[in-house]
């Protein structure tokens, strides 16, 4: 499955648009991540709780976007963005979407 960002891939040729496709995670902080970020607002630094945390999610709203995709028959997934918003306190939702192409 290609995947990109772009509305084109250099080389292929989009022959069919299958449409858009999606995917989404709500993931919530814990505890633990909320006092090491507390910590490192005092000193300073990257939250590497929360960046995991983002990591995570990036890779599960992505995944399920590309499940969408090869359910449609596609082989690539063209114009992808990723998006944020928070659901409730604590509580963050990733969204994945894109176009699903077959390519040649």
């Amino acid at each position: 499955m290609i995947v990109v960002n772009t509305e084109i891939i250099p080389g292929k040729t989009i022959i069919n648009v299958k449409g858009i496709v999606q995917g989404n995670t709500v993931r919530a902080k814990h505890v633990g991540r909320d006092i090491a970020a507390g910590f490192k607002n005092i000193v300073g630094g990257e939250l590497t709780g929360y960046t995991e945390l983002l990591v995570e999610a990036r890779s599960e709203a992505t995944e399920r976007m590309l499940a969408q995709a090869e359910e449609l028959g596609a082989n690539a997934v063209v114009n992808v963005r990723f998006a944020t918003s928070s659901v409730s306190a604590g509580a963050a939702e990733l969204y994945a979407y894109g176009t699903a192409v077959t390519v040649e």
